[in-house]
């Protein structure tokens, strides 16, 4: 398999899913400023020119982060990725979709990216704005995850899965940019930063652990 990447960004998530399952497969690291995502060989692969990206060996890509975990997680099911009770299951996905739609393109596209959001000629001020606004959606958003987390353990239960790679980078981001987590939502980004995997993967995208 061939995995794009970019160290730091959402598509760590997909790197510790990947090293959870120990499988093998070949890192490309896409540097976004430099523009890697827009050249030709990259939108060939990827049309929509947006990381993480998957190649399965034979396979047509997987071009986000969601269908990436998905076909994880069923491709590997000895990996239990995703719970065997379809209660926990659907609350596994709901999170991550939570994650991903709501904590990442909702708030931190905003705190990263607020140029998206005004005119070229607008102030800098409007783009503070932005970013203000983009802090508060990731805030308020944690409140609500916090009362989905449970005290111990992991996002759905005794095991870690997609729910939990996805709030991961998220957390990750908000532990970087200084943004508050509420107790629960903390202990869980502290549970998930102590497992040797995820400690690997920091270590390789060039973090320090």
């Amino acid at each position: 398999m061939k995995f794009y990447m970019t160290p730091g960004s959402c598509s760590t998530g997909i790197h510790i899913l990947l090293e959870t399952l120990e499988l093998p497969f070949e890192a490309w690291i896409i540097n976004i400023p430099a523009g890697d995502h827009l050249r030709p060989d990259y939108l060939k692969i990827n049309p929509r020119g947006t990381i993480p990206t998957l190649v399965p060996d034979g396979g047509e890509p997987l071009c986000d982060f969601r269908s990436i975990a998905l076909w994880l997680a069923r491709t590997y099911p000895r990996g239990k990725l995703l719970p065997e009770d379809p209660a926990l299951a659907a609350k596994a996905e709901e999170l991550m979709n939570f994650a991903i739609g709501h904590l990442h393109g909702e708030g931190f596209t905003r705190v990263f990216v607020a140029e998206r959001y005004v005119a070229p000629e607008d102030t800098g001020r409007l783009k503070d704005d932005v970013t203000s606004h983009g802090r508060e959606i990731v805030t308020q958003g944690f409140d609500i995850v916090e009362r989905r987390l449970p005290e111990e353990g992991f996002a759905v239960g005794e095991r870690f899965s997609i729910a939990d790679a996805a709030l991961f980078y998220n957390e990750f981001w908000a532990d970087r940019t200084g943004i508050p987590m509420p107790p629960k939502v903390k202990a869980h980004y502290q549970r998930l930063r102590a497992r040797p995997v995820v400690r690997q993967v920091l270590a390789e995208e060039g973090y320090r652990t």
